[in-house]
């Protein structure tokens, strides 16, 4: 893979930048930063360096400080983690609390505090998903979920019943079976041996999925695929596609729960990046008016610490006997305890609402920036405080990687962090603030963005 201008490790001098809210006065990557990117590049594996060349240093609630005085508005959430803020003080002390009380592992043991967590998550599930197993990625949690559908498929029809189904253009994980179960072909090369029963029909986002977004095309995609319904598990799919912040129609997942329901299958929302209020939703489902039978979520739930879970129905979380469905870190004491702060600040700071009305201002300027460029933006997606430029060749649909990395590094040297172009061929402008970002540095922010693009688009 070439290296991209936005990776190089040469600074460049950029204006000067100093609002309330950004400060660039160095050059970009900053030259008393070189060691260090390069001691990283000398002792990690190459895929590790794709991001903007910003070397944190600190971060507290929608910002990131170097330590040669930059300082930038984050529009990554650490890849969508931090939704109450970097470093949210009552987080920070939960987790200063728990080292203090001195249980920082315990394995598969009881713990109090584990206990409070999934009483808390059910709790905060719809009624029915009463049962939570707790792990350390997504990945592993979508890995758990195809396991318990496969597990559960059998005891409900033939032993054949063993396909799960998602969608094309779908990010899943970086693990075996998540990248399998994944949308996305170039991610499976090394697998070599696919698994035929893991299958994908097209996400109906009215764009890179075509223009038909009728449940018909899931039902003719199965035909195609020679999947009898009898033999599905399983149909898994991201509440909206990770690397494009594409949601489906509510109608069509409505009918996908009923065809769920009618062939004995289950529905699985991988909840990872869209819980916990990012789409302005508690959970993003709620959007489609539909509960599932499992939940995978992550990265939200403890804006810092790595835990994620799976959430789901009794009679399919409890098919496993004791101690044979189990994880080194489950429920980890120090990370649950960043969970039932993170989950407490979410409540007390109305920050599901608030989501809901930043993203009304953000989505509707996006969509506005994007019109002014409609032979270089081909769609704008998004809900709440989570949303994609799609950005395309001139005048067509063929993604345009080059274009939206020169945006994303514009934005980086003038003070708005974003991370790396994402999606379709790598050519996704992906915003993700932290949800606690006030409205007036959103929409300084905005104004980088367009700046940007103008820049690059004009």
């Amino acid at each position: 893979m070439a290296e991209t201008k936005s990776q190089e490790l040469i600074p460049r001098d950029v204006p000067a930048v100093r609002t309330k809210y950004r400060r660039i006065q160095t050059p970009i990557p900053v030259p008393e930063s070189i060691p260090i990117l390069q001691q990283l590049r000398a002792h990690e594996p190459r895929s590790m360096s794709g991001q903007p060349l910003v070397v944190w240093d600190r971060a507290e609630g929608y910002q990131v400080f170097d330590r040669w005085g930059n300082c930038w508005i984050d529009w990554s959430s650490g890849v969508l983690v931090t939704n109450v803020g970097h470093n949210h003080p009552a987080v920070a002390q939960a987790i200063t609390d728990q080292v203090n009380h001195g249980l920082v592992h315990n394995y598969c043991f009881p713990s109090e505090i584990r206990a409070k967590l999934v009483k808390r998550l059910a709790r905060a599930a719809p009624e029915g998903l009463g049962k939570v197993f707790l792990l350390t990625t997504g990945s592993e949690a979508v890995e758990c979920a195809i396991k318990l559908a496969r597990t559960w498929g059998p005891t409900v029809g033939p032993p054949e019943k063993i396909a799960v189904v998602t969608f094309d253009n779908a990010f899943h994980g970086r693990t075996l079976g998540s990248q399998m179960a994944g949308g996305i072909p170039a991610l499976k090369n090394w697998i070599v041996h696919l698994d035929p029963d893991l299958v994908q029909a097209p996400f109906p986002d009215g764009f890179r999925g075509g223009p038909d977004t009728s449940f018909d095309v899931f039902l003719n995609t199965l035909v195609a695929k020679g999947v009898r319904p009898e033999r599905v598990a399983g149909v898994m799919t991201e509440t909206y596609q990770g690397g494009n912040a594409s949601f489906a129609p509510p109608e069509y997942i409505q009918k996908l729960r009923a065809w769920c329901d009618e062939h004995k299958a289950l529905l699985i929302f991988d909840e990872v990046q869209a819980g916990f209020g990012r789409t302005g939703r508690y959970w993003g489902f709620e959007h489609y008016g539909v509960v599932p039978d499992l939940i995978c979520c992550g990265k939200g739930i403890t804006s810092g610490m790595p835990l994620s879970a799976v959430i789901g129905r009794d009679d399919v979380m409890d098919l496993y006997p004791p101690g044979s469905m189990t994880s080194t870190h489950t429920g980890n004491p120090v990370c649950a305890a960043a969970a039932l702060a993170s989950l407490d600040v979410i409540d007390a700071e109305n920050l599901v609402e608030a989501a809901q009305r930043k993203g009304e201002i953000l989505q509707a300027e996006l969509r506005r920036i994007g019109g002014r460029f409609p032979e270089r933006v081909g769609a704008v997606h998004g809900r709440g405080l989570v949303a994609a430029l799609h950005v395309v060749q001139p005048g067509g649909i063929e993604p345009d990687p080059d274009t939206a990395s020169r945006i994303v590094l514009r934005c980086v040297e003038k003070g708005l962090l974003m991370f790396a172009p994402v999606g379709y061929a790598g050519a996704s402008v992906k915003v993700a603030p932290p949800l606690v970002i006030p409205e007036e540095p959103l929409r300084e922010s905005l104004a980088v963005l367009e700046e940007a693009c103008q820049e690059v688009m004009g």
